[in-house]
């Protein structure tokens, strides 16, 4: 028990001492890891979103405005012949109505565009789920050449663009996160170098009295450990936060592209565990190397 009173104050008067470093470092550390621990969050969304359109990629066949029943009867025909050789799971007929509803919930925030247009205006659509994601082509390209089809539209191109814009920018995100966690790596390392430099003849008269090299670190290390847990505990914050924002921006979106998107608690929850594991090691990682120096004799 006296050696853990020790320990603590130890550890306590030597962040009070180097309060500035310490303060860069558990900054350094909230901020990397704040960047890390967002993409890593970003991606879960893109993820989430990402496997709905692979084990089934909706796709929509936009009639033509002025097309007959006739027309709209065929293509309904088609579908559930598709469906009947198992090809396509389901298919929905939005009429007029239905898609001048759609058109106010997506423009919701574009008033006057709403009042200046009518039902008659808007197209009817089959909104058509394929059995298997890489159908879509091959459903789509069926129908692109019906007569009353005006366009079939997939999500393909826009998910292609999702995917490539998020990887360059979770790539760079992650190469200015491991600079900045090399960063606190450092800071850490000198604050405690410093720390260590003050009491070096503490240190001197501790080993002359026998200390083991392990009963010198325990305090330093501890020192790093509690920046890199605060830092770290800091950045769970924000991730957390950040989840928030996600789902916010997801559910406020009316374009149907983003109803797949979704990140759950339980992501933010298991990605701020592991960057307090991550903190926590980065400080007792650069408290050892600060350490090394002063006691390799």
């Amino acid at each position: 028990m006296s050696r853990f009173v020790y320990f603590t104050r130890e550890t306590w008067i030597s962040l009070r001492r180097n309060l500035l470093m310490t303060l860069a470092g558990v900054m350094t550390v909230a901020v990397s890891l704040t960047l890390f621990g967002g993409i890593w969050l970003a991606q879960r969304l893109v993820d989430h979103g990402t496997s709905r359109w692979k084990n089934g990629v909706e796709l929509e066949i936009f009639m033509n405005v002025d097309a007959n029943q006739q027309q709209i009867n065929s293509v309904r025909s088609d579908l559930e012949e598709l469906i009947a050789a198992k090809q396509v799971r389901n298919y929905k007929f939005l009429n007029k109505a239905d898609a001048y509803s759609e058109f106010k919930r997506i423009f919701k925030d574009q008033p006057a565009l709403i009042e200046s247009t009518t039902e008659d205006a808007l197209p009817t659509s089959f909104r058509v789920a394929p059995t298997r994601g890489e159908l879509t082509a091959e459903v789509s390209a069926r129908f692109n050449s019906v007569p009353g089809v005006d366009q079939v539209l997939t999500p393909q191109d826009q998910i292609n663009r999702i995917i490539e814009v998020t990887r360059y920018i979770r790539y760079a995100f992650f190469v200015m996160a491991a600079v900045l966690l090399a960063s606190s790596l450092f800071l850490i390392m000198n604050t405690i170098r410093l720390a260590t430099y003050a009491r070096r003849r503490e240190i001197e008269v501790m080993k002359l009295v026998g200390a083991s090299n392990w009963f010198v670190r325990v305090p330093f290390m501890a020192e790093g450990l509690v920046q890199g847990a605060i830092g770290a505990g800091l950045a769970f914050g924000v991730i957390f936060g950040l989840k928030v924002v996600l789902s916010n921006f997801v559910h406020n979106r009316g374009a149907a592209l983003w109803q797949g998107f979704y990140v759950l608690n339980w992501d933010a929850i298991q990605i701020g565990i592991f960057v307090l594991l991550i903190g926590a090691l980065i400080g007792m990682l650069g408290s050892a190397i600060g350490l090394r120096r002063f006691l390799e004799n």
